[in-house]
C-alpha cells in the first residue's frame, strides 16, 4: 500500500477548525488540493459534487486540480467556475448533490488561499468526526480504485437560478426607489450581483447601483477585500457620501459577508445588523429561534427579547452556526463578523440574502438606516472587534483573566472566554485562521467605559 512517506507527501496542515487555509506552497499546493478532492470523493462516497473559485491568481489551478481528485474518485463534478461561496451552497442544496467546495482564501492575504467544504444539503461536515478522516485518507493517500471515473459538467451558466431564488427572498412591491453604493473589492461579488441586479430590474424593482471596485482583479489593486478593515472602509464611505445615497453595501472576497454603509457614510458594526434582522425576522415569525455568536451580545439579545424571540447562542464559525441552527431549527443566524445564516438558504451564510432583506426593510419602515440605528447603537455601545498580534497567545489571555476574573459577575468558556460585569464585558478569543488574538468590549449605554476597558485590555495583552 501506498503511503506518505513512499509517496514523498508533505504533512497536511491546512485544515483548521472548520474550513481549509494555508499559505500557498507551504500549506496549500495543487497536490494537496487534489488529495483532498479524492479523499472527500472516497471518504464521504461522493457521486456528484458542486465546485466553484473565487478570484485570486492561484484559485483557477487549485480548483482544477481539485476537481481532478474528485473525479478520480469516482465523482462526477458541477462546476460553476468563478462563483461565489453561497453559490456552491446554493446548487449543492438545489441539486441534491453529495457535496461543495469553494476554493476561496476569502479576506486573508494575497499569498492564501483554502476551501470551504459541506455535505449533502449544504450541511457542515462535523470538525470532531467528519473532517478527520478525509485529512487522514488524504495524508496516507491510500486510495481505493474506482470503477469509472467522473466527468465534469460545465455549471457556470446555472447562475440566473440563483439570482431568481435570491430576489424571491424580497417584495418587490414593497421596494422604495433607492440609490444604492456597491463595492466589490474586485474580488468574487462582481459578476453574481450583476446577476441579481438584472432580476431586480427585470421584475421592476426602484433601485439605482452605483458600482465601484467591480471589476474581478486577481492583484486586488485596491486592497484585500475586507471592508472590515478601518482602512478598507473611506472609500465606500465617501463614495455614499459624494453620491448622496440611501446606502453603502460592500462584500469581502468570496461574498459570504456583506458589510453596510449608513446614508452618512458610517460603517455599521455587523453585531447591530445581526439585531436589526433577528428583529425583522420576528416581526413577521413572532416567537421564532434567532441563533447569535457570543463575542458582542448586549444589543443582538435586547432586541430579539424585545421583539419576542428566543436567543440561542453558538460558538463563533459557520460550521457551529449552522449545526445550532440546524438543531434548534432558527429561522435566522448571525455573526458580528458579518456572517447571516437563513433557514431557507439551507441554514447557510449568504451575503447577498442580506441587502436585499435590508433594502425591503428601509423601504417598508420608510427611515434611513441611520435612524433605525443610531439609538441602539447609543444604548449599547461596542468596540469592534480589535485583533492583536502576540507572540505568546495563551500567556497574554491568561494574564487578562487572572487580572479581571475576580471582579466579574460571570465566566462564559464557550468561544475563547467572556467575562460579564454590571454594566460592561468582553470576549477574547484566538482566532481560528490566523496569527491573532482578538479583542470585544461592549457595555450598557457607556461609550467611554467601552473606550477605557478597551485601552487596559490591550495594554495587558501586549504586556
Amino acid at each position: 500500500m501506498n503511503t506518505s512517506d513512499q509517496l514523498g507527501y508533505r504533512d497536511i496542515t491546512c485544515f483548521k477548525a472548520y474550513d481549509v487555509r494555508g499559505e500557498l506552497d507551504k500549506d496549500l499546493d495543487p497536490d494537496i488540493a487534489y488529495r483532498i478532492g479524492r479523499a472527500f470523493a472516497q471518504i464521504r462516497q461522493a457521486r456528484r459534487v458542486v465546485v466553484g473559485r473565487d478570484s485570486r491568481e492561484s484559485s483557477p489551478q487549485l480548483a482544477n486540480a481539485l476537481i481532478r481528485g474528485l473525479t478520480d474518485g469516482g465523482a462526477d463534478v458541477l462546476d460553476l467556475g468563478l462563483a461565489g461561496t453561497e453559490e456552491v451552497y446554493f446548487h449543492t442544496g438545489r441539486q441534491n448533490t453529495d457535496g461543495g467546495i469553494e476554493v476561496t482564501a476569502s479576506h486573508n492575504p494575497i499569498n492564501y488561499n483554502g476551501m470551504k467544504i459541506v455535505g449533502k444539503g449544504s450541511a457542515p461536515l462535523d470538525p470532531a468526526t467528519e473532517i478527520p478522516p478525509i485529512i487522514d485518507l488524504a495524508q496516507s493517500g491510500n486510495f481505493a480504485p474506482v470503477a469509472k471515473k467522473g466527468d465534469v459538467i460545465d455549471f457556470s451558466g446555472a447562475r440566473a437560478d440563483y439570482a431568481k431564488a435570491m430576489v424571491d427572498f424580497v417584495d418587490i412591491g414593497a421596494l422604495h426607489p433607492m440609490k444604492i453604493v456597491v463595492n466589490a473589492g474586485n474580488g468574487t461579488a462582481g459578476p453574481t450581483f450583476d446577476a441579481i441586479a438584472r432580476e431586480l430590474l427585470a421584475r421592476g424593482a426602484p433601485l439605482e447601483f452605483l458600482r465601484m471596485h467591480h471589476e474581478v482583479d486577481s492583484r486586488f489593486p485596491n486592497g484585500i477585500p475586507n471592508p472590515l478593515l478601518d482602512e478598507n472602509q473611506p472609500p465606500t464611505a465617501a463614495k455614499v457620501k459624494a453620491e448622496n445615497a440611501d446606502l453603502g453595501i460592500a462584500w469581502d472576497g468570496d461574498f459570504d459577508r456583506c458589510f453596510f454603509f449608513d446614508e452618512n457614510g458610517r460603517f455599521i458594526p455587523g453585531e447591530y445588523i445581526v439585531g436589526l434582522l433577528a428583529a425583522a425576522f420576528l416581526e413577521k415569525s413572532p416567537g421564532e429561534k434567532i441563533v447569535h455568536d457570543p463575542r458582542v451580545v448586549l444589543n443582538t439579545r435586547a432586541m430579539i427579547a424585545e421583539a419576542g424571540g428566543e436567543a440561542v447562542v453558538s460558538k463563533t464559525g459557520h460550521a457551529f452556526i449552522k449545526r445550532k441552527m440546524r438543531d434548534s431549527g432558527a429561522i435566522y443566524g448571525g455573526e458580528m463578523s458579518a456572517h447571516h445564516y437563513f433557514r431557507d438558504f439551507y441554514f447557510c451564510d449568504s451575503g447577498m440574502i442580506p441587502w436585499l432583506l435590508m433594502v425591503e426593510l428601509l423601504s417598508r419602515k420608510g427611515k434611513t438606516l441611520a435612524e433605525l440605528l443610531s439609538e441602539r447603537i447609543r444604548l449599547y455601545p461596542s468596540s469592534g472587534e480589535k485583533n492583536y498580534v502576540i507572540d505568546d497567545p495563551d500567556a497574554a489571555i491568561a494574564r487578562v483573566i487572572g487580572r479581571y476574573e475576580g471582579q466579574a459577575d460571570s465566566r462564559d468558556d464557550l468561544d475563547g472566554v467572556s467575562l460579564r460585569f454590571s454594566n460592561w464585558r468582553f470576549n477574547l478569543r484566538k482566532s481560528n485562521t490566523e496569527p491573532l488574538v482578538r479583542l470585544n468590549v461592549e457595555s450598557e449605554g457607556d461609550a467611554a467605559l467601552v473606550q477605557e476597558k478597551q485601552t487596559e485590555l490591550a495594554n495587558l495583552l501586549k504586556g
